[in-house]
């Protein structure tokens, strides 16, 4: 198990060096997916703005997390963000779905001031849905209140909650808050009229694939009833990270495709009313959620009709020659056996 030293170490080398003004005009990313608002199916125009980042991985950070290499290594000025936002806006095509990430909380100030929040919704007011990330203490009627106001849609809070489980939150995950603060801030933003997704993460270092699964469902039976959407996200290997640590000296394997299938599977029969997704990272590939190789397009495929379509029968039917070995890994790690 990784100690303190080391995830102080960690979080320490992913720190950039504060960026230079040139560099903070221009955004992270930016693309077009395709989501669901309901039963319609919709493209999702996807921003990641360049800010300071969490500041969570600057104290400790979480140990998968290595989105802090991709921020500015200090707070951006807002005419930076302006200046990130105008170049952003001329690849807005209207898409109904925005989602807007800044590698850490969209509501910190120390992230994206109050002003820049209210420019960067009113910039995409022509979306029906526009989401957000953000750690659990930042949701409040003040910081909530003036985007409900400037944006006619509806809005969405992402929280990463990753697991109900305080032991694996706080152990292996090494989040600063815990499972009841951020079913605290679902419900807090509901009753704010804002729409709460939760990410749950699937197979955090330490946990076997057995477990893994175990505890996504265990996550979704309790969290279902705080949030309106529920995204399993598995793990993928992030540079600079504790995980990839792991993984580098083979003490770590990114999950299993047919883990998502069955966690998904399992959950939807728990989910209650909330939406249930997948869209795994870096599916297919060696750091992230992957079978066999042969069958991952297929899997992944059916896992992305499945969250689209919210019908999860189908993925019962999903085989591989590769499910009897992922069955045999399972026995052989609850038995305590290096496969």
């Amino acid at each position: 198990m990784t100690t303190p030293s080391l995830a102080r170490r960690v979080a320490t080398e992913r720190r950039p060096d504060p960026a230079p003004p040139e560099a903070a005009s221009k955004y992270v990313n930016q693309w077009v997916e395709p989501e669901a608002i309901g039963d319609e199916r919709v493209p999702a125009f996807v921003l990641i703005l360049k800010t300071r980042g969490c500041y969570w991985a600057d104290v400790k950070g979480c140990s998968m997390c290595g989105y802090s290499k991709d921020t500015l290594g200090r707070s951006a000025t807002p005419g930076e963000l302006a200046a990130q936002l105008e170049r952003a806006a001329r690849r807005y095509r209207n898409e109904p779905y925005v989602k807007i990430y800044t590698s850490g909380s969209f509501l910190d100030d120390r992230e994206v001031d109050p002003a820049s929040r209210l420019a960067v919704v009113r910039a995409f007011s022509n979306a029906r849905r526009l989401l957000f990330e953000t750690l659990p203490e930042f949701p409040t009627d003040a910081a909530l209140g003036p985007l409900k106001e400037a944006f006619p849609g509806e809005l969405e809070v992402a929280l990463g909650l990753e697991s109900t489980d305080p032991v694996v939150l706080r152990r292996y995950v090494n989040k600063g808050a815990s499972p009841a603060e951020y079913l605290a801030a679902a419900d807090r933003v509901r009753a704010l009229g804002a729409r709460a997704k939760g990410y749950l993460l699937l197979k955090p270092p330490y946990l076997t694939e057995e477990e893994a699964v175990q505890d996504v469902v265990r996550s979704i039976v309790t969290a279902a009833e705080h949030f309106d959407a529920l995204s399993i996200n598995p793990v993928h290997i992030q540079n600079g990270t504790v995980v990839e640590w792991l993984y580098h000296r083979g003490r770590y394997r990114p999950p299993w495709l047919w883990s998502v299938v069955e966690g998904l599977a399992r959950g939807a029969r728990a989910r209650g009313s909330a939406r249930l997704v997948s869209f795994p990272t870096a599916g297919g590939l060696a750091r992230g959620p992957h079978n066999c190789g042969a069958c991952d397009a297929r899997v992944l495929a059916a896992i992305q009709e499945a969250s689209l379509d919210q019908r999860f029968d189908g993925l019962a039917d999903l085989d591989c020659a590769c499910r009897s070995e992922y069955a045999a890994v399972r026995r052989l790690e609850v038995l305590g056996v290096e496969a």
